[in-house]
């Protein structure tokens, strides 16, 4: 049997043995495209009320018959299986759609097959204003391919470079900053790329262009990585290189940076990028900081930043068993543990999973359950949390949330243009909301008593993301735990009073944790 051929990625289009089959209504296509993604039976309430919202049950039934036979019509023959409570495509029948084939080929390393296949974004110039359900479901398919064509980019271009593939770099490079033109980070790919072909008038221009566009778009100034990446002419100016482990059959991408008498294991929140986080001036001088004091390893969990995309939710046990991947990689025996705001729960975890792998941990900002409890009054209830999503969701591809994770630089143009592309380059907001929920049900108040490595838990006493009384719920329930309340609102540890969390940072690598250490 002929497969059914969908072309998703660009203006839909259909073809049933090699014919080319017109579907005038949109409606139909809709359909079709909807029951091939969802790769098994949909119930036809849900697809008449997505169809047709406006609509009450018995009409919008009425026009999803008449749409199912308009579609029999086109094809020329049954394509969809209708049965009294639900629809699928006929089973038995071979679907061939390039937005699965891209997925399958991001699944299996398959770089360059994947950028080929991405011949344009998620059903271009396709919408049905009258259906919000159906295009919030696009737009979310849309950002998750995406934020995927990004991630592969950005590894075809580092791999390139380190292959001596210098043009085949300039290719995917030039195509990665031609998807998001206000990302400096995609600039600084080309610009690199341009570099190791040899071609510094061509990274000059590129330069000039970068610092143009971030001028009269945004009126800010190019990043002093940018411009020593310029100066000094060196493809690894400023960032430490990635490097990639498998843990579960997926690929954790880790950085490292600096030396000292320990190593320092930063467990990132819910949103993490180890390249675009060194865009950020503060955030950077932090890290520069961190990595005075001990060898500093940075990671992205599974599904988040430069990390393989996974379907599956990402527990706490699978953020302590890339925390323990992560360290064999970079050859690590014993390291102080760092876990900011929900990467906490993972490394409570990891902490009573692998007690003689710590001197200590670090809690930033953070918490032990993800949604209230009668004996966890100070979280958001379950519906709150994920009313809050959705306004999280809604906000996606600009600087959503920022005056909840950091008000004191809320209205700072750079911080607000950084803080929008490293949402946009970490994850997609249909890929992030399996993270959310995995951490509204996250609970390690069982664990917290099994805890036995030195601990020290801080929080802004204005904190607007996790109230303190979170990180006072930590302290008070993990042994012998120090906790030290920071002035300010700030959630993000980079930005506003630091001092605290360095000298803490500082006195877990010298084994004082019970003390007030000095940073030299």
């Amino acid at each position: 049997m002929e497969p059914i051929q969908l072309r998703l990625l660009g203006f839909p289009e259909f073809r049933l043995n090699g014919r080319r089959v017109e579907l005038a209504l949109r409606k139909a296509a809709a359909l079709v495209i909807y029951l091939a993604e969802a790769g098994g039976p949909v119930a036809r309430e849900v697809a008449a009320t997505l169809l047709w919202p406006e609509a009450d049950a018995q009409a919008a039934r009425a026009r999803l018959r008449r749409t199912l036979y308009k579609i029999r019509i086109a094809f020329g023959e049954e394509i969809i299986s209708a049965g009294a409570a639900s629809l699928s495509l006929r089973p038995g029948l071979l679907v061939e759609a390039d937005a699965i084939a891209f997925d399958h080929a991001c699944d299996a390393g398959l770089l360059d097959e994947a950028a080929g296949l991405y011949t344009g974004d998620y059903l271009a110039g396709f919408a049905l204003p009258d259906c919000p359900e159906f295009e919030e479901w696009v737009f979310f398919r849309r950002e998750a391919l995406r934020s995927r064509l990004v991630q592969a980019l950005e590894r075809q271009v580092e791999a390139r470079i380190a292959g001596g593939d210098a043009g085949g770099a300039v290719m995917h490079a030039t195509r990665l900053a031609a998807l998001d033109p206000l990302s400096e980070s995609a600039h600084r790919h080309l610009i690199r790329a341009h570099l190791a072909a040899g071609d510094r008038a061509a990274a000059e221009r590129q330069g000039e262009a970068c610092m143009r566009l971030l001028r009269d778009e945004l009126g800010v100034a190019p990043d002093p990585a940018t411009l020593a990446l310029l100066r000094a002419g060196d493809a690894e100016a400023e960032m430490p290189r990635t490097r990639y482990v498998a843990v579960d059959g997926i690929h954790i991408a880790y950085q490292t940076m600096g030396s000292g008498p320990a190593d320092i294991v930063l467990v990132p929140g819910f949103i993490s990028h180890v390249e675009r986080i060194w865009e950020d001036r503060s955030c950077r001088a932090w890290l520069g900081a961190v990595s005075r004091l001990g060898r500093l390893i940075l990671f992205d969990r599974r599904g988040m930043g430069l990390s393989d995309r996974v379907g599956a939710r990402p527990t706490v046990e699978a953020t302590a068993r890339d925390i323990l991947a992560v360290m064999d990689a970079a050859g690590s025996r014993k390291a102080v543990l760092v876990g900011a705001s929900e990467g906490g729960p993972g490394c409570i975890r990891f902490a009573v999973d692998h007690p003689d792998r710590l001197t200590g941990l670090v809690l930033w900002g953070s918490l032990a359950k993800g949604s209230r409890a009668p004996d966890y009054p100070f979280a958001l209830t379950s519906a709150q949390y994920d009313l809050w999503q959705q306004r999280l969701l809604a906000g996606w591809g600009g600087p959503a949330e920022i005056e909840t994770f950091a008000p004191s630089v809320a209205s700072d143009r750079q911080a607000r243009a950084w803080w929008a592309g490293l949402l946009r380059a970490a994850s997609s907001p249909g890929a992030v909301a399996g993270l959310l929920q995995a951490l509204r049900d996250a609970d390690v108040r069982p664990l917290l008593s099994k805890v036995r490595a030195p601990t020290l838990v801080l929080h802004r006493r204005g904190d607007r993301a996790v109230r303190v009384e979170a990180g006072r719920y930590l302290a008070a329930r993990i042994a012998g735990a120090r906790f030290v309340e920071v002035e300010g609102e700030d959630h993000w540890f980079w930005v506003g009073e630091q001092r605290a969390l360095l000298e803490g940072i500082a006195g877990m690598v010298r084994g004082k944790a019970g003390h007030q250490p000095t940073l030299a």
